[in-house]
């Protein structure tokens, strides 16, 4: 496994990830593995990110399945307490 190491980091920025870890009960280390997971994806996920955006894509694309307009939330809760 790679080393990586940062110069020149600003101090409000390492006392924040410090806190931060602190408060998950995680090494400076881990919680700056586990960040970095979560904001710089590898090649693999970004294709896994694409193909559900396409999927969703296409979903939005499709026509709706009922008529339109749909009622508004008032006006099913009104129809609900008129039964």
């Amino acid at each position: 496994m790679a080393t990586l190491y940062v110069e020149n980091f600003p101090d409000d920025r390492y006392e924040a990830l410090r806190q931060r870890a602190k408060k998950n009960g995680k090494s400076m280390a881990a919680q700056v593995i586990e960040l970095m997971a979560q904001l710089v994806p590898t090649e693999a996920e970004m294709k896994k990110r694409l193909k559900a955006f396409k999927e969703l894509e296409r979903i939005r694309a499709l026509e709706p399945l009922g008529p339109g307009p749909f009622p508004t939330a008032e006006e099913m809760i009104r129809e609900d307490r008129e039964r």
